[in-house]
Parts: C-alpha cells; sequence; structure tokens
C-alpha cells in the first residue's frame, strides 16, 4: 500500500467510525476498533522511513483518538441505560412478586 493510500485509509476509517458513532451501531464499532492498530502501523512506519511530513499524521491522530474517545465515552453511557433499565425490570418483577405473595395470602 503506498503511503498516499496508507493516509486514505486512515480517512476512510475516521469516516467509518463516525458513521458508527452516530448510529450508535456498538458491533460495528467494535470491529472498527479491531482495525485501528493494522491501519495505524504502516502509517507510524511510514512516518519513522521520513516517508510522510508528521503534521497530516498528527491531524489524523489526534482526530482518530477523538473518535475513540467519544465512542468509548458513548458506549460507557449505553451500558449505564442498560444497567439501569435492567435494575428497573428487576424492581419491578420484585415488586410484582411481593404483590402476588400479599394477593395470595388475602385468599387464605
Amino acid at each position: 500500500m503506498s503511503v498516499p493510500e496508507q493516509l486514505e485509509a486512515v480517512d476512510t476509517l475516521v469516516e467509518h467510525l463516525k458513521t458508527a458513532l452516530a448510529g450508535k451501531n456498538w458491533e460495528e464499532l467494535s470491529r472498527l476498533n479491531e482495525l485501528v492498530r493494522p491501519t495505524i502501523e504502516p502509517v507510524m512506519a511510514a512516518l519513522e522511513a521520513g516517508e510522510l511530513d508528521p503534521e497530516p499524521v498528527r491531524q489524523r491522530l489526534a482526530t482518530l483518538q477523538t473518535f475513540c474517545d467519544r465512542a468509548n465515552i458513548s458506549a460507557n453511557e449505553a451500558k449505564a441505560e442498560a444497567q439501569k433499565a435492567l435494575k428497573e425490570v428487576n424492581q419491578n418483577r420484585s415488586a410484582a412478586k411481593a404483590y402476588q405473595n400479599v394477593s395470595s395470602n388475602r385468599s387464605k
């Protein structure tokens, strides 16, 4: 893969991350997360070899980091919401069971 293609691969990854994050597509975000290292490694190698100007690489890495951070924050928020919903379901279930027990005891 040529150096311009390597930078384009980073840009493409960022765009896919942006789309997945906007859609809160956690499965796609997880899949894309696995592509970060293999996408960045050739860019870093080209940078170390002096084949790339550091500024475009820095900008792309900063953008990528921003989206990764936002994805982590959103995933944690979604997890907290799911835990809260599960807790509410369990509380409702417990209340219904308690009501059923009280109702059963009255009819005896």
